[in-house]
C-alpha cells in the first residue's frame, strides 16, 4: 500500500496500523513521489492525501488515473461535499475525512481489495446491449471499439448491477455489497459513480429509479 501524505506523524500512525496488519506501506511525502512510488511499486491500493503540498491530490490522482486502475482512496480534511465529489469524479474509489480512525482505514482498504481482486461469483462475462461486461479482466467491451477499463469501484459497482440485472436497487443495497462494508459515508456516492459510469460507457442502460435507486433493465 502506498501512503501520499506530508504529515509525518498521520504517517507513522497509519504505518503502524497496517504492518499489523500484515501489509507493507510505503510512505511518501510529496505528489511527485507518490507518482513515482506508484509507477514503481504497483501497489495494490493508495492512501491519498488531498491537501498535499505543491501538487495536491486531486492532481495525483488525475495522473494516476492515467497510467494505472489501482484503488485510490482519498484522506482530506476537507469535509465539503463539492470537495468529496470533485475527488470521486477524477478516479478516487473512496474517501476518509480527517480525523480518522486508523481502523477504519485498514477497513476499506481490506473491503476495496476483496472486492476487486476476489473471483467472480457468476459468469465471467455477462451481456448486456451489446456491451460484454468481463469480470475476469475487469473491463467492458463495446461492440465496436476498444475495450473500457473503470476504476475498481466502478467496475465493482458496474458488475453488480449486471449480476441483478431486472431488479432495482437501492443505494443502501448498493453500498452494502459494493462497498463491502457498513460504509460511513453518505449515499451521494453512489451516485456520484454511477454518472462517472455513464460518462465512460455512454450507452450502457443504468436506469435510474426516483426515490429508490438504480437497475440495468431486462
Amino acid at each position: 500500500v502506498v501512503l501520499i501524505e506530508d504529515e509525518e506523524a498521520i504517517a507513522d500512525l497509519v504505518r503502524m496500523y497496517f504492518e499489523q496488519e500484515g501489509y507493507r506501506l510505503i510512505h511518501a511525502p510529496t505528489g511527485e513521489r507518490g507518482l513515482d512510488a506508484v509507477r514503481d511499486r504497483d501497489p495494490r491500493a493508495v492512501l491519498l492525501d488531498l491537501g498535499l503540498p505543491g501538487m495536491d491530490g486531486i492532481e495525483v490522482c488525475r495522473r494516476i488515473r492515467g497510467f494505472s486502475d489501482v484503488p485510490v482512496i482519498m484522506l482530506t480534511a476537507r469535509d465539503a461535499e463539492v470537495d468529496k465529489i470533485v475527488g470521486l469524479e477524477i478516479g478516487a474509489d473512496d474517501y476518509v475525512t480527517k480525523p480518522f480512525s486508523p481502523r477504519e482505514l485498514v477497513a476499506r482498504v481490506r473491503a476495496v481489495l476483496r472486492r476487486s481482486e476476489e473471483a467472480p461469483r457468476t459468469a465471467a462475462v455477462v451481456e448486456v446491449d451489446g456491451w460484454e461486461i468481463d469480470s475476469g479482466r475487469r473491463e467492458v467491451r463495446p461492440s465496436e471499439g476498444d475495450p473500457i477499463r473503470p476504476t475498481a469501484r466502478e467496475f465493482d459497482l458496474l458488475w453488480y448491477l449486471a449480476e441483478n440485472r431486472g431488479l432495482v436497487l437501492s443505494r443502501g443495497q448498493i453500498l452494502e455489497a459494493v462497498w463491502g462494508y457498513d460504509y460511513f459515508g453518505e449515499t451521494r456516492t453512489v451516485d456520484v459513480h454511477i454518472r462517472q459510469l455513464r460518462k465512460k460507457l455512454d450507452g450502457i442502460p443504468i436506469e435510474t429509479v426516483w426515490g429508490v435507486g438504480y437497475r440495468i433493465a431486462d
